[in-house]
């Protein structure tokens, strides 16, 4: 049956799947760090240290990476970061007491470098591999790709705190490396050679954008990405386990739970954002969810102050947030891939998930400072001025709303 397939088509399977199976061992770990360091004691911003390595070798991987892919082909990249997770997760097979926070730490940075090899090579390789005239095809591969990663990102989380529970910190972390030595060796073999190599060669000098639309939506992309990770990454798992004395099976299914249905929507994206109107999104779609989006935290984070029930305040409230925040991400998704430049793809993508990165890190780093000194409430209202900032930076995107060929 795949024989049947165009080879566009099989390469692109080829791309997603191995973009599946290394996010799912990703997410899977990030569980596994959070919950079990927080189990052994380390306070919020401990917790958050951990991951400042993956946060700042992210920025960089970014940074060079599209330029490595731009020259490499996208094949080594992805296959170089599925190599580097394997051995992020060997070096996390040590006797218990070689496990301090520098060591995580330093796991952390290769997998750090491997996640965003990975991303960036499955994102450009969507570029090269859609005809260039069939806009509402790309809008479509690249929402499917990102809502169906945030998923399997979700069932990670899912399986981190389940293998925690079941088989403990060691042995998750081995079945994790042996699944994934597979995945990598069967990339070896089927993906495509040269896969995204630019024509030319470009010079180290390129790796920062020209593109005045890509700078603007890098910068939006940024903002958009802090102020998600300084409340949920550390603040609202360490809050649920403290507050509600969840444990780490139901911390982990909850938020495995939400990202699913955050990627499930992510894949809707195109049909709720102008699919069935044969339009794709502009300046004024990505202010409006931005928007949107913000009044979502600063609701919130004032339910939790004057409310009685504050669990189902922060339930539902996100709920709502996933929801518009999977519309927003996957919109900048689409933008990044429609901006950028056909040859050396990878060379924007990579500048634009450099300030991806760069929002993680500060949103990482925030949440477990904030949250430690002054609590969720206030990573709350530093996530409203975060999107706030999101929505003013979006209105100067341009405002194009070509017809989706082939829609």
């Amino acid at each position: 049956m795949l024989s049947q397939l165009s080879r566009s088509v099989r390469q692109y399977l080829i791309v997603t799947g191995n973009y599946w199976c290394f996010t799912l061992t990703d997410g899977a770990l990030r569980m596994l760090v959070v919950l079990y360091f927080y189990g052994l004691g380390y306070g919020a911003l401990d917790i958050a240290l951990l991951f400042l390595f993956y946060e700042i070798f992210g920025v960089i991987t970014n940074l060079l990476g599209g330029w490595l892919g731009a020259r490499w082909g996208l094949n080594r990249t992805m296959n170089i970061g599925l190599g580097l997770q394997i051995i992020a997760l060997a070096m996390l097979l040590v006797p218990t007491t070689w496990l301090t926070v520098f060591w995580v730490m330093c796991a952390q940075a290769l997998s750090g470098i491997a996640k965003d090899l990975n991303k960036m090579s499955a994102k450009s390789a969507i570029k090269v591999l859609v005809p260039k005239n069939e806009t509402g095809k790309l809008y479509q591969w690249v929402a499917i790709l990102t809502g169906s990663k945030n998923a399997l990102k979700g069932m990670g989380f899912f399986l981190g705190g389940l293998l925690l529970s079941l088989v403990g910190f060691q042995k998750a972390i081995l079945i994790m490396a042996v699944a994934l030595v597979f995945v990598w060796l069967f990339s070896l073999w089927q993906l495509g050679e040269d896969l995204g190599k630019s024509n030319s060669k470009p010079k180290f000098s390129e790796i920062f954008s020209k593109s005045r639309e890509i700078n603007i939506l890098s910068a939006a992309r940024m903002f958009l990405f802090g102020a998600r990770d300084v409340w949920f990454v550390v603040a609202l798992p360490v809050y649920l386990s403290s507050q509600f004395n969840w444990d780490h099976w139901t911390v982990g299914s909850f938020l495995a739970i939400w990202v699913i249905a955050y990627g499930i929507v992510q894949s809707l994206a195109p049909y709720i954002t102008g699919k069935n109107s044969k339009t794709v999104p502009g300046a004024k779609v990505a202010t409006f969810w931005a928007l949107l989006l913000a009044m979502i935290p600063a609701i919130i984070a004032l339910g939790l102050s004057y409310s009685d029930h504050p669990l189902s305040i922060l339930l539902t409230g996100l709920i709502a947030f996933g929801a518009v925040f999977a519309i927003n991400s996957s919109l900048h998704s689409y933008l990044i891939v429609q901006f950028a430049s056909q040859d050396g793809v990878s060379m924007d993508v990579g500048f634009y998930y450099t300030a991806n990165a760069m929002g993680r890190l500060i949103g990482t780093l925030l949440s477990g400072w904030i949250y430690q000194e002054y609590g969720l409430e206030s990573c709350l209202w530093v996530s409203f001025g975060f999107l706030f900032v999101t929505s003013l930076i979006s209105m100067a995107l341009p405002n194009k709303n070509p017809k989706a060929a082939n829609a």
